[in-house]
C-alpha cells in the first residue's frame, strides 16, 4: 500500500536464524573453556560429557555451558562436537588416565637417571590414545629430547615434552592454597594476570616472602582481586610519610586503612587512627 512504512528492523524469526548455539566445553579443571558447536547433539547440558576433536587428537571434555551467540565470520572454523560421551567412553578415559599417571613416573625415573633438573607436572594422552603429553618445568631443553624419545619407544606412541612456566605448573598439581581452599589457579582462572610487590603494599599485606608468594614461588593471584578496590578506597588519603598537622599535634602518616577511609598518624610516640577531614596535609619542606 502506498505510504505504508516498511519495518528495516529484524523479525523474531530472522533474529533467531541469526543466532546459533555455542558449546563452552573444558578438558581440564580450571582450564581454558573452549568453543564448539553442538553438531547433532541438540540437547546438550552443562556438566555432560562429549568427545571432540582438537588440533592434538580427539579429546573428552565436559560442557561448561551452552547460549546462544551470534554468528560471527571467525566462528566458521568452530569444530562440531562429534557426539555425547558414554559410559564406555569414560572407562577408556579412565584407562588413559591411568597410563599417564605410569608414564608420568617412568619420565621422572629417566630424569633421575641423568641428573637432569626437571619438574614434571602431568600426562594425558589423548582419547583415541596415538598421543601423549607430559608438562614439565625446566630451565633448558638439555636432555629432554632424549627423554621424549626413548618415552616414544617404550610406549609406543607419539609422545611430547611441553615445557609450562611455574604457575601452570602449580594450576597442573593442584592442592589447597594458605587460605584452606582449593586453589584459584584450579578451580577458575584460565589465564594467569600480571601480580606486582605494589599490590601487596597498597593492601598493606606483609610483604615476608611465605605470606605473599604461594606453591609457584610467585605472587599469589589473589592479590589482584582487590587491589582496584583498594587504589579507589586510597586516592582520597594522604601517602604514608606524609606530614600532617591533627588535633593532636603534627605527626607523620605511618599506615593507610582504606577500607575504613582512615589513616594512622605518628605523633612522638604515639599513633593516633584519623579520619582524613581531621588531618592538614603539610607542604614539603624545600
Amino acid at each position: 500500500m502506498k505510504g505504508e512504512r516498511v519495518s528495516t528492523e529484524p523479525n523474531e524469526q530472522e533474529q533467531d536464524d541469526q543466532a546459533t548455539p555455542l558449546v563452552g566445553v573444558q578438558f581440564q579443571a580450571g582450564g581454558k573453556i573452549y568453543s564448539f558447536s553442538p553438531g547433532e547433539e541438540e540437547d546438550l547440558q552443562p556438566n555432560d560429557f562429549v568427545i571432540v576433536e582438537t588440533a592434538w587428537g580427539q579429546q573428552i571434555g565436559q560442557v561448561i555451558y551452552v547460549q546462544q551467540a551470534a554468528v560471527e565470520k571467525q566462528r566458521k572454523d568452530i569444530k562440531p562436537i562429534i557426539r555425547r560421551a558414554t559410559g564406555s567412553d569414560l572407562a577408556l578415559h579412565q584407562y588413559w588416565q591411568d597410563k599417564a599417571e605410569s608414564a608420568l613416573e617412568k619420565a621422572r625415573e629417566l630424569a633421575e637417571q641423568r641428573s637432569l633438573p626437571v619438574k614434571f607436572a602431568a600426562a594425558e594422552y589423548t582419547f583415541d590414545g596415538k598421543r601423549l603429553t607430559i608438562f614439565c618445568e625446566s630451565e633448558s631443553k638439555e636432555g629432554l629430547m632424549d627423554i621424549q624419545r626413548k618415552l616414544g619407544r617404550s610406549l609406543r606412541t607419539r609422545v611430547e615434552l611441553r615445557q609450562v612456566g611455574p604457575r601452570d605448573r602449580a594450576k597442573l598439581l593442584g592442592g589447597y592454597g594458605a587460605c584452606g581452599e582449593p586453589r584459584c589457579c584450579v578451580r577458575f582462572l584460565s589465564d594467569f594476570s600480571p601480580v606486582s610487590i605494589r599490590m601487596a603494599k597498597a593492601q598493606g599485606i606483609s610483604l615476608t616472602p611465605s605470606e605473599i608468594t604461594g606453591m609457584c614461588g610467585r605472587l599469589r593471584c589473589c592479590l589482584v582481586y582487590e587491589h582496584k578496590m583498594y587504589v579507589e578506597a586510597s586516592k582520597d588519603l594522604p601517602k604514608r610519610k606524609t606530614q600532617v598537622r591533627t588535633p593532636h599535634g603534627t605527626g607523620k602518616v605511618v599506615d593507610l586503612l582504606p577500607l575504613k577511609g582512615t589513616v594512622i598518624v605518628q605523633i612522638e610516640d604515639r599513633r593516633v587512627e584519623l579520619a582524613p577531614e581531621e588531618i592538614q596535609v603539610l607542604p614539603k619542606k624545600s
